[in-house]
């Protein structure tokens, strides 16, 4: 039986994982052993902030309509407590959006919420 000694595909990996390491610092963009590494890291780092940022973005627009409903006389759970009532489709972020670059419709919607939990 013949030997197998991968030549082409040992080749077409290293490559595709040095690809993935162009621009890193030193040795992590040239040498193979370092670059696997660290091309390893970055995609566990990528992986875990892909999930970190949908946290973070959901605590911004919570922030953003907490001050928007506070600004309007209304706690911030009162408020989706209200919304809930109203059965509202209206999620955080479209909320936060409106908060911000329509505070005139926003304190409208506050309105209709007040008289909802009345």
């Amino acid at each position: 039986m013949a030997r197998v000694k991968r030549g082409v595909k040992r080749r077409i990996k290293r490559e595709k994982v040095l690809g993935q390491a162009k621009g890193y610092w030193g040795a992590k963009s040239s040498n193979y052993r370092t670059a696997k590494e660290a091309v390893e890291k970055s995609l566990l780092y990528a992986y875990r902030d892909r999930r970190a940022k949908k946290r973070d973005f959901r605590r911004l627009w919570i922030i953003r309509v907490k001050a928007g409903a506070m600004a309007n006389g209304l706690t911030y759970s009162r408020f989706i407590q209200g919304l809930r009532k109203m059965g509202s489709p209206l999620d955080r972020k479209v909320l936060a959006e409106m908060a911000v670059n329509a505070p005139e419709a926003f304190g409208r919607l506050v309105v209709q919420v007040k008289n909802a939990l009345a």
